[in-house]
């Protein structure tokens, strides 16, 4: 994988790359987070590794920055420990969040399994327009519509969207939902994404009580119809 790394700490950029390298990957290196921007939207990688603390722009808002223009899982790296910047980071898009000190067996085991997780549900670096029936989405502009009708959606509903059009016709487990939406540390549970779908389909549906684009598979997950 091409994999864009950022940290104000030139000394941690090198040894993170140097491990990259060594695992096969393309390392691209910035050291603060508006070089961080420029370095995504120049060479669009596949993953992003991001500290948190970085000056011109830190990591939080790189990272919802990017969500904002793509689909590129982000890794965050922080030495702060506390649980509100954990699930701060997961909510702004985060797939991952890693507190320093850590070892590189692991930081290579968090790549390959957010790589995994991005090819096995379809991730990619998306452009352009996708069409699921009546339902648009406009990756480039982050926009949503239903017909002719511009649809408003929160980031979550936004992302359990794309997930389900990107695998449209598939079933997508309730826990790949969730690792998609959330990342894979977030303690969430069935409970609060059925909370969210049915938010969703209350943007999306004409019937929400009888959805016809999200559909639920009983005891599996979701999957998004195709007719039109």
């Amino acid at each position: 994988m091409d994999i864009l790394v950022v940290d104000d700490d030139a000394d941690i950029v090198d040894i993170i790359s140097y491990s990259l390298r060594k695992d096969g990957h393309k390392v691209i290196a910035g050291h603060d987070g508006q070089e961080a921007l420029e370095l995504a939207r120049k060479y669009h990688p596949d993953l992003a590794i991001l500290d948190v603390m970085m000056p011109k722009q830190n990591g939080f808002e790189v990272c919802r920055r990017l969500r904002q223009e793509s689909s590129m899982p982000v890794i965050l790296l922080t030495a702060k420990g506390e649980e509100g910047d954990k699930v701060w980071g997961l909510d702004l898009g985060a797939d991952d969040y890693m507190t320093k000190p850590f070892s590189h067996k692991e930081l290579l085991a968090r790549v390959r399994a957010v790589g995994r997780r991005a090819l096995a549900l379809g991730v990619k670096e998306d452009h352009g327009v996708l069409d699921v029936g009546p339902l648009r989405m406009d990756f480039d502009q982050h926009a949503v519509s239903v017909g002719d009708r511009p649809t408003e959606l929160t980031p979550k509903e936004y992302e359990l969207l794309r997930c389900l059009m990107l695998n449209a016709g598939k079933v997508v487990t309730h826990d790949n939902l969730l690792n998609f939406a959330w990342g894979s540390n977030f303690d969430g549970d069935t409970e609060m994404l059925k909370v969210h779908i049915r938010h969703l389909r209350e943007k999306i549906e004409r019937n929400p009580s009888a959805p016809e684009y999200v559909l639920t598979v009983r005891g599996v997950g979701y999957k998004l119809g195709v007719r039109g």
